[in-house]
């Protein structure tokens, strides 16, 4: 291996740890954007200034606007599935599980500020159906975890079975985020209901 490929193989993973910091820094200062200016106020110029880098190093990062809104959601549920991970470690039945899962997030989304911003800014045309029509990616990442995370306390279920429960239940509770009409306490025993007697996921 010759001096330049060496010096590659070491610099390498600083590059992309420089990024991860960059990255979560230029998010961290978004968020705060979005808190003070609201979605419309986010400016991709401001966000660059405040990290100390160019704007154009940000957009090789996040694309654009949208791209930076993206990454700031799928963080957001990142955060989210942590406490999803602790709710249901802490049940011992399914239907228990199930329905911690759910009141977690309702219960949580109703004092989150970001999300909040999602939901009632003066921008949320745009950035709504990051959650909605535009929501695979999220819906996508938050079925998988869930059910990797229900399989592993419950070996016992069809895999299948469970993914695909787990994309319902996570398409209702979005929908119960987006038009909250009944409280959490209401909305989770009847979809850890729904949950449990899904066909092939019967809690044994």
């Amino acid at each position: 291996m010759d001096s330049v490929s060496r010096l590659r193989d070491v610099t390498t993973p600083y590059r992309d740890s420089a990024r991860r910091l960059m990255r979560d820094a230029a998010l961290d200062v978004a968020a705060e954007e979005v808190l003070a200016h609201g979605w419309d106020g986010l400016q991709m110029r401001a966000v660059a200034t405040r990290i100390g880098v160019s704007r154009q190093t940000l957009y090789n990062a996040f694309g654009d606007k949208h791209g930076l809104a993206d990454a700031l959601i799928m963080r957001l549920l990142d955060a989210f599935l942590d406490g999803i991970d602790a709710a249901i470690a802490r049940e011992s039945t399914l239907r228990d599980r199930w329905e911690a899962t759910v009141r977690f997030v309702l219960e949580t989304a109703v004092d989150e500020p970001l999300l909040r911003a999602v939901l009632t800014g003066t921008s949320s045309d745009e950035f709504l159906p990051l959650l909605t029509s535009d929501g695979g990616p999220l819906v996508t990442r938050a079925r998988d975890h869930v059910a990797a995370t229900m399989a592993a306390h419950h070996p016992e279920l069809d895999r299948t079975s469970l993914t695909r429960t787990a994309e319902s239940v996570t398409r209702l509770v979005i929908s119960h985020i987006v038009l909250p009409l009944h409280p959490p306490g209401e909305v989770a025993p009847h979809l850890a209901d729904l949950a449990v007697a899904d066909a092939g996921v019967r809690s044994r």
